[in-house]
């Protein structure tokens, strides 16, 4: 039998906690032995589609593959299914919506890097681009830590309002006024410049997250002390690889940090920058978590092979 899980399902079900706490685990589990997968192809038109998989963590006895459409101009942008199958039998467990699971893995594994990364002393947090990403960000980082002031800006000022925070005018205004800034856009070009950063600033750049997608210059980046989630990845097409950069350019990944291996700051004053570019496993990690807290009883649950 299968769960089937809407979006107010996701939503109803996610405890932030509990799903930080999986993804902290998460990455610092060894990497497996399966490399992620993300298989992209253009579509005669607007779109692309893309498929993740496998999402494996040490210890769930299941897996994920999830498939997506992406379209720009859509609303939501993103749709698509992720899959959740029985690791021993390959039954599929669950159904769900992968708009929701993926805003809400990628928006909380983005929270943990910002946190672990920025300054302890960071006090001011802003947004560029303030849709619903942005909001699964802000409510992982309020968790994480307290904030004086949230700031943010985006093509529809009114969003910012989503946010609790205060509008400003442009990317350059956010960064003029933010100790830590997420970027979270479907931008095709550069938002910030090298000039615009100052010392021990936290930029956090999710929108590069397929082939062409840019937030951040090369120059930025190099002057930088950058993380990723896959070097590999992200080099292929993340935020290093879309501007011409190899994956040597980071300094490590999140799991090295977790696990200690890499300290979260080296001492100096440079900026640092997290740049994931997201890993089939945090779909696991949420999805296994929404799946054992909804009620089979409250659930739509079908039978594929009836």
């Amino acid at each position: 039998m299968t769960v089937l899980l809407t979006r107010s399902d996701v939503d109803r079900a996610v405890d932030v906690d509990e799903v930080l706490e999986l993804l902290g685990e998460g990455f610092r589990a060894p990497a497996p032995a399966q490399p992620p997968l993300r298989v992209r192809t253009e579509l005669p038109g607007p779109g692309t589609a893309t498929c993740l998989m496998p999402g494996l963590l040490p210890g769930v006895p299941a897996y994920t593959v999830k498939v997506n459409a992406k379209f720009p101009d859509a609303s939501p942008a993103l749709r698509g299914v992720v899959c959740l199958h029985d690791l021993d039998s390959g039954e599929l467990l669950a159904l769900a919506d992968s708009a929701s699971v993926t805003s809400w893995r990628t928006g909380l594994a983005a929270a943990l890097g910002t946190h672990l990364l920025a300054d302890p002393g960071a006090g001011t947090l802003g947004f560029v681009g303030a849709g619903a990403q942005a909001r699964v960000v802000a409510a992982g980082l309020r968790r994480l830590r307290p904030w004086r002031e949230v700031v943010a800006a985006d093509l529809e000022p009114a969003r910012a309002a989503d946010l609790a925070a205060l509008p400003l005018e442009s990317a350059s205004a956010v960064a003029r006024a933010a100790d830590v800034v997420v970027l979270a856009t479907w931008s095709r070009r550069p938002l910030l410049r090298a000039d615009e950063v100052r010392p021990r600033q936290h930029l956090t750049t999710l929108g590069a997250d397929e082939p062409g997608k840019v937030e951040l210059p090369a120059d930025l980046l190099l002057a930088s002390r950058v993380v990723v989630d896959d070097r590999m990845l992200a080099a292929a097409g993340g935020a290093l690889g879309n501007v011409g950069l190899e994956a040597g350019v980071a300094a490590g990944t999140l799991g090295d940090v977790l696990r200690g291996d890499l300290p979260a700051r080296d001492g100096t004053d440079r900026p640092t920058v997290y740049a994931p570019v997201g890993l089939p496993w945090q779909d696991l990690a949420l999805l296994w978590a929404v799946y054992g807290r909804v009620s089979r009883a409250d659930a739509t649950v079908i039978d594929l092979l009836g």
